[in-house]
């Protein structure tokens, strides 16, 4: 037996967490942050108190936030521009995965010479950036999905394919994460499902996905129950505080956790999240149980040994029943053609880019385009593999 684990960082933990925020600067040595958020959060009353906190410990404040969801390489091109012109020494990357994915990426990129996609998650591309000029980052999350505050890659889209491109390096990992609920509050019930069944997608491929890791496999364990007890509570009343920090803890653990690997779901969302401008975690729950179903050969054991710990009749029946049960609980579609036009979309691409997508190699049953494009096609049509 010869594996490596890689368990992740500090996290500061509770409400009101967030007033510590010039304090973890001042831990790490950042005396001028670029703080990074996206031009929707910018606007907010929440975001907008954060940043005259900050300003009360630092003199100047220079702050990126000129990228939306699904963010391109351009869009880290840009901050990485206003960083170097700012002379910064570090970043605060806060809101949900694209304002974290791009806070990471720009201090990754700071002060290389090479282009982003030469750092895509290949082999050992990531040993071709250089370590010593990645700057620290602080994580915090006010989604509780993508996990992104625990992960050492950042999701991007190559503008020009089309494709999402997962860009790694072990330092991408945030120096020091807040995690703080009373940033989830406000919210909405639509995201807080779709954000929801990302954390559940991670945690849930990490578990199925093959090769030997009990320690991602207890915490992707864990992870899903949290989720199970506290997302419907989270959906139906967003105040309340319990739960959605058992969703921030959830998220959080996802991501750690598949770094064991991932699978289908995220091979088959990447394409059209990047082409069609779809929310990752809502197409992440539309194709949660085409895939399940699809690697029942390969899992149905698992899950039959897990489903005592989630309070589920011991088959894989059941556990079907309860994921569909949960996605119709928050309103998820059950079909992607009810989230995009899927009459002309060209199946056979989308395919491509699913099976050349670094997810694929860690899905728990061998699969080949024509699998994948299958699995697409019953996503549309909404027929379950038998």
């Amino acid at each position: 037996m010869s594996v490596n684990w890689n368990y992740p960082t500090t996290l500061w933990i509770g409400e009101k967490r967030i007033e510590d925020l010039s304090l973890a600067c001042k831990e790490l040595g950042i005396s001028n942050p670029l703080f990074v958020t996206d031009k929707d959060l910018i606007n907010l009353d929440i975001i907008k108190n954060i940043i005259l906190s900050l300003k009360k410990s630092f003199k100047i404040l220079n702050i990126f936030s000129n990228f939306t969801g699904n963010p391109i390489g351009e869009n880290v091109e840009e901050g990485v521009k206003v960083y170097n012109k700012s002379d910064c020494d570090g970043v605060i990357a806060i809101g949900g995965g694209s304002g974290l994915d791009v806070g990471k990426a720009i201090a990754f990129m700071c002060n290389q010479s090479r282009p982003i996609w030469d750092f895509e998650d290949i082999g050992d591309y990531w040993t071709r950036a250089d370590s010593s000029k990645i700057s620290k980052i602080i994580a915090v999350p006010t989604t509780a999905g993508t996990g992104s505050e625990t992960g050492r890659a950042s999701a991007i889209i190559n503008k020009e394919t089309g494709a999402k491109k997962i860009i790694f390096h072990p330092k991408m990992l945030p120096s020091i994460v807040i995690l703080d609920p009373l940033l989830t509050l406000d919210l909405s019930p639509r995201l807080t499902a779709a954000t929801g069944m990302d954390a559940l997608a991670h945690n849930l491929e990490a578990f199925c996905a093959p090769g030997y890791h009990p320690m991602a496999d207890g915490i992707a364990i864990e992870g899903i129950k949290l989720i199970k007890n506290s997302l419907i509570k989270a959906f139906k009343n967003g105040k309340d505080i319990d739960a959605r920090m058992d969703l921030l803890s959830a998220a959080s653990m996802g991501s750690t956790a598949f770094q064991k690997g991932l699978g289908a779901i995220h091979s088959l969302s990447h394409p059209v999240n990047g082409k069609f401008n779809v929310h990752h975690g809502l197409s992440n729950a539309i194709f949660m149980p085409y895939v399940l179903t699809f690697n029942k050969s390969s899992i149905e054991n698992k899950i039959i040994s897990i489903c005592d710990y989630l309070n589920l009749d011991k088959s894989f029946d059941s556990f079907i029943d309860w994921i569909l049960k949960l996605r119709n609980n928050l309103n998820i579609p059950h079909k992607l053609s009810e989230v995009m036009d899927c009459r002309n979309i060209d199946l056979e691409e989308l395919s491509l880019m699913a099976y050349e997508d670094p997810s694929t190699g860690g899905n728990p049953k061998e699969i080949s385009k024509q699998d994948l494009k299958e699995m697409y096609k019953k996503s549309i049509s909404g027929e379950l593999f038998k």
